[in-house]
């Protein structure tokens, strides 16, 4: 790989540290076996920070998508309470990715599987009932990880199919960050264009949170090309400091979600009044047994293989596949998942997934679950200090998505079978089609499903694993509902 696709020189191409030999640094480096994945503690701190940083919008983003809906009866969840769920889910799922998974995947409420709760279960049920899908989803995610099922799905995905979904999460997470910096915008579909997104607004670049964003992605490059410890990570900080000064001289009508301003009161009282809130199978007596299972099925689905991507696409980046592309005690991360899953239901957070903002942890140097440590650490910190935790502007956070993106991307698309069109073309759909419909699951259901009729067109049916064939017919399944009446 070339030097300037390097978040560092030590963070890319991981070199045996000096084992401490005792005290509690010791401990903590045999328990994560930080030397052993040629890591340090210095990068597991900063490589948590990053993702924490990264991620830290989902404070704010998801009490505005949860709490902006109402349920059958118009009810809806307390703005306040929804941050405390939010931040306090978040903190648990990661904590327990970092100790038990030993991984530097963070978790907190999906994106996408909360416009689901929001938008087609609430209306039809309470909250409490809503949430109570959640659970099960989750429940049921923990059911196929004891029993192997999830193991082999993801271990059924051949290495070219793996390396498309990894740069597709890539393509996705520089989509997600030139769209919340406002580097590039959805055009309205009031006009009429066939033409979906356009540079900037009206496509000009204009505003001062569009350059403090533009001048982020070429000091993280260039921090990165130099080879800087810590790259990412002082990006963000210098461009939140950049935007705090910009802001404060400046009339800047908006920078979306969060103000780069030093908050009047910076402690907030936590709300629990959420949590426990949730009826575990009062939404079959409201819309019955067919479509309550449909609605597990959908968050189901969605969570099964967001995760399942994000995982796979962090895991290759962070160097934690065996020689055979597969990932070395993945039951204990796909546990925790479902865990998460069900915690996020159970407090009226919507379902934790993992997120792919971790890569910009895991672009920082981080190998291990110390660094998760970190960052659910920060989220206990948020429940306290939130207004702190989203003084932080998506433009400053958002480059290291792009820089992200990039080395993914780099590192990845050299070990596709280009000459093979049987696993290239699936690839290459997968690759696309996340970005493009804006989801992963997209992205994995579309690639599974061109991979099994290509081998079989070619005459190689028998190469194709049992689980893909399953999968790939669940998946043909899943977008024929809406035809078919089901959802």
């Amino acid at each position: 790989m070339p030097p300037t696709a390097t978040a560092s020189a030590d963070a890319r191409q991981p070199q045996k540290q000096q084992r401490p030999d005792s005290g509690p640094v010791g401990a903590l480096d045999r328990f994560f076996k930080i030397s052993e994945r040629g890591s340090t503690l210095a990068r597991e701190v900063r490589g948590g920070f990053a993702s924490f940083f990264a991620m830290a919008y989902i404070i704010v983003l998801n009490p505005i998508i949860l709490g902006s809906a109402k349920d059958m009866y118009g009810h809806q969840l307390d703005g306040g309470q929804l941050v405390t769920a939010t931040v306090l889910t978040a903190a648990f799922s990661t904590l327990l990715m970092g100790v038990i998974g030993n991984v530097p995947i963070a978790l907190a409420a999906g994106l996408g599987v909360n416009t689901v709760v929001a938008l087609q279960l609430a209306p039809r049920m309470s909250w409490p009932d809503a949430m109570g899908m959640v659970v099960l989803a989750g429940l049921v995610v923990m059911l196929l990880v004891a029993t192997g099922l999830r193991e082999r799905v993801m271990n059924a995905v051949p290495l070219g199919l793996r390396k498309g979904i990894a740069i597709g999460i890539g393509l996705f997470i520089m989509l997600i960050g030139l769209v919340d910096s406002g580097f590039v915008s959805r055009i309205p579909d009031a006009a009429q264009t066939v033409v979906p997104l356009q540079l900037g607004t009206g496509g000009q670049l204009l505003g001062w949170p569009v350059l403090v964003f533009a001048v982020g992605v070429l000091l993280t490059l260039a921090l990165i090309i130099r080879k800087v410890p810590g790259a990412i990570l002082i990006s963000i900080v210098a461009m939140t400091v950049v935007a705090m000064v910009v802001h404060a001289i400046a009339d800047i009508p908006s920078w979306g979600l969060t103000t780069p301003e030093w908050p009047g009161n910076p402690v907030a009282t936590p709300d629990f009044g959420l949590v426990g809130e949730v009826s575990l199978f009062g939404g079959f007596e409201k819309v019955g047994l067919l479509t309550g299972s449909l609605f597990v099925f959908t968050v189901l689905l969605s969570c099964f293989f967001d995760a399942m991507g994000t995982i796979l696409g962090v895991g290759d980046e962070a160097e934690l596949m065996d020689k055979d592309g597969n990932f070395p005690g993945i039951n204990k991360v796909l546990i925790v998942d479902g865990i998460a899953v069900a915690a996020g239901g159970a407090a009226s957070a919507s379902a934790n997934t993992c997120f792919v903002e971790s890569t910009a942890g895991v672009g920082e140097g981080a190998r291990t679950g110390f660094a998760s440590v970190v960052t659910g650490a920060l989220f206990s910190v948020a429940l306290f200090l939130t207004p702190l935790a989203t003084m932080v502007p998506s433009q400053a956070a958002t480059p290291a998505l792009l820089a992200v993106g990039f080395l993914i991307l780099a590192g990845s698309v050299k070990d596709i079978d280009w000459s093979d069109f049987t696993i290239a073309v699936p690839a290459f759909l997968a690759m696309v089609m996340m970005p493009f419909t804006y989801s992963i699951t997209n992205g994995i259901g579309i690639g599974f499903i061109a991979f099994s009729v290509l081998r079989l067109a070619a005459g190689r049916g028998r190469e194709v694993p049992a689980a893909m064939y399953a999968v790939s017919a669940v998946f043909v399944f899943y977008y024929a509902m809406p035809a078919l009446g089901l959802t």
